[in-house]
């Protein structure tokens, strides 16, 4: 039997599999808002404009980068980062389908995406997440990032996290 195995790679924002990977968080995180605040899950013209307002382009080179894990081969979860500032990078999308969770991807991506910030010139690291989203912010404490200030006034986050990045790791 073959172990299966995770590869992160950067991606184009827009390619195919981000654009998939992009809808099924985006679903998820709209769905799980809705249902804990109004009972329902997110409208389908609601989910519609605003995964078409929020492209993703300032994950592009050269002040960004997303990154596509593949599970087995198969696109199975993201991670972007943006500048900020030239020493700041934003953490975003990280996400790892449903059925790949439990596996190892979300530890994997978020290192992956925190050598792409420290490429991208960055010294620290900072995001934002919502108070319902456990796991996310179970998953950044477990990885060294410190619970902070705001660093933005998006109205659903309620939680803000930062890491200092240090040098770039050693390749052996």
């Amino acid at each position: 039997m073959t172990a299966m195995t995770w590869t992160i790679t950067a991606e184009p924002y827009d390619s195919p599999a981000a654009i998939a990977l992009w809808r099924a968080y985006y679903t998820e995180v709209s769905d799980r808002w809705y249902l804990l605040h109004e009972g329902r899950r997110t409208d389908p013209g609601e989910l519609e404009r605003e995964i078409a307002a929020d492209s993703g382009a300032e994950l592009a080179p050269p002040t960004g980068c997303l990154l596509v894990g593949r599970y087995d081969g198969t696109p199975a979860g993201t991670a972007g980062v943006r500048l900020l500032d030239a020493d700041t990078a934003e953490l975003t999308r990280v996400f790892v389908l449903p059925e790949r969770r439990g596996r190892g991807g979300a530890p994997l991506l978020v290192a992956a995406a925190e050598e792409a910030a420290r490429a991208l010139g960055a010294l620290r690291i900072v995001l934002d997440t919502r108070g319902d989203l456990v796991e996310a912010r179970a998953l950044y404490a477990r990885l060294g990032y410190s619970e902070t200030a705001s660093h933005n006034t998006d109205p659903y986050a309620e939680h803000w996290f930062r890491k200092e990045l240090g040098e770039a790791a050693a390749v052996s």
